[in-house]
């Protein structure tokens, strides 16, 4: 059986107070506590929540369509009288 090699460290040192750029320890274990999860796993959720907010969750296309390709489209798709999709989520009542 292979072995893993362990995962790189940092180090991560807690602010004095809390602010946009970092938590105390205290806020930090009330928020582990919170979750209930230990201080390690709720600096890790709040990572990825913050990587999805922030990075691209998809692989970057090759931007925008060009005037050939929007032919294509056209073509494909069949023009004439504008149609539209009327919908609701929620059922009304007639009284």
């Amino acid at each position: 059986m292979p072995t893993r090699s362990p995962a790189p460290q940092i180090a991560f040192r807690y602010r004095a107070t809390d602010s946009a750029f970092g938590v105390t320890r205290e806020t930090a274990k009330r928020l582990a506590d919170h979750l209930g999860v230990d201080e390690t796993q709720a600096i890790h959720m709040a990572l990825h929540e913050l990587a999805v907010k922030l990075l691209p969750q998809y692989e970057a296309d090759d931007g925008a369509l060009t005037a050939a390709q929007l032919d294509q489209i056209k073509k494909a798709v069949p023009q004439g009288r504008k149609r539209s999709v009327r919908s609701s989520l929620l059922e009304t009542e007639s009284t």
